[in-house]
């Protein structure tokens, strides 16, 4: 099945027409999303391959984003949605060529260093 693209710049034209502001999910891998401390604006977050369908509005286009270049895990997770019959697209580039074309990020909290506990008791 070939999935949508989305360029970063219609998106982002989308995104400020609130008639027709589609729904933006991250399904970036675990790893690449909690060692990054953005987001797009408003976006949903899930797990690749966990898009909760309870959630979504048949009738609102959706685009879903990830760090990889060539869109693997979102061209996925589209494809799943579109085969439910949802209006799902792809940004082009994901997360990486929305920033680089400077357009607004959300900032999320990087990921903390757990402090080490030292087993060896004092007595």
């Amino acid at each position: 099945m070939i999935v949508p693209r989305i360029t970063s710049a219609e998106l982002k034209r989308r995104m400020d027409d609130v008639a027709i502001a589609p729904l933006v999910v991250d399904v970036r891998l675990k790893y690449p999303y909690e060692h990054s401390t953005m987001m797009l604006p408003g976006a949903l977050r899930t797990g690749p391959g966990s898009v909760d369908c309870s959630i979504l509005a048949p009738n609102r286009e959706i685009v879903l984003y990830d760090s990889d270049p060539g869109e693997m895990v979102a061209e996925r997770a589209a494809s799943d949605l579109i085969a439910s019959g949802y209006r799902a697209s792809v940004l082009e580039g994901g997360i990486a060529q929305w920033a680089a074309s400077r357009f607004p990020t959300h900032t999320k909290p990087a990921p903390q260093l757990a402090v080490p506990v030292s087993s060896v008791s004092k007595g």
